[in-house]
């Protein structure tokens, strides 16, 4: 029996709509977690979750940033990330406006938002945190990194890795580590023995890793609770 409530919204992204993805708890408030999606797009494993951050008692919200399209395949996953970036301000922009949204929904503790990236989605995240650092309190990444000033960051950081991935380096993990506790944040990085990249989606069947993605989730509950509580 599920505690939540979803459904695909749309909402301002400067003078333009945008759609995304909104599940909220049973009683309907909550601390805001935004959720932002791999090359993918937003698919069903972005929804399940959002929807498991709803039931866990938060209001979660993915912004959309293809704007319906969803992919499957590397090749096209490529291109859709590739050409992103070629308009990434107004992916920004977007992603600022996605923070406001959720700010109108979630239950205001004083700790600000919590935001979560899956691959690409991870350096939106990190950009965010860098941007918008009033808001933004808490970070989970899922195997992607990001350069940038982490000096006016007043986030936490929790980074998920896998020990085998060859789309992001250890070198690369190694250097955003070092980069955020240079900046004075906290940050807990772990790496996952015999998992690959993409270990936490299910519907990527050549990687999902059960055993590795269910107790990152776990560590992303406990984290996102401490952080919403403190």
């Amino acid at each position: 029996m599920s505690n939540h409530t979803s459904q695909e919204i749309t909402y301002q992204a400067g003078d333009q709509t945008a759609p995304g993805y909104l599940a909220l708890p049973a009683s309907g408030e909550g601390p805001g977690v935004l959720v932002l999606h791999a090359w993918w797009g937003l698919n069903d494993t972005i929804r399940s979750v959002c929807t498991q951050l709803a039931d866990a008692g938060f209001v979660a919200f993915a912004p959309d940033l293809y704007h319906g399209k969803v992919v499957d395949t590397i090749a096209d996953a490529e291109a859709m990330a590739s050409a992103l970036f070629g308009n990434r301000e107004q992916a920004i922009a977007e992603v600022a406006s996605a923070v406001s949204f959720l700010n109108e929904r979630a239950t205001q503790t004083g700790n600000g938002l919590a935001v979560v990236g899956f691959s690409m989605g991870a350096s939106y995240a990190l950009n965010l945190s860098t941007t918008a650092p009033e808001h933004i309190r808490s970070v989970v990444i899922f195997y992607g990194t990001g350069g940038g000033d982490f000096s006016q960051s007043q986030a936490a950081y929790l980074g998920h890795f896998a020990e085998d991935d060859d789309f992001e380096p250890t070198a690369e993990v190694d250097a955003l580590e070092t980069e955020l506790r240079e900046a004075g944040r906290p940050v807990t990085f772990y790496r996952y023995s015999g998992a690959g990249h993409w270990f936490f989606e299910p519907d990527r069947t050549d990687a999902f890793n059960q055993e590795a993605a269910s107790l990152a989730w776990d560590r992303t509950l406990d984290f996102l609770k401490n952080s919403s509580t403190h």
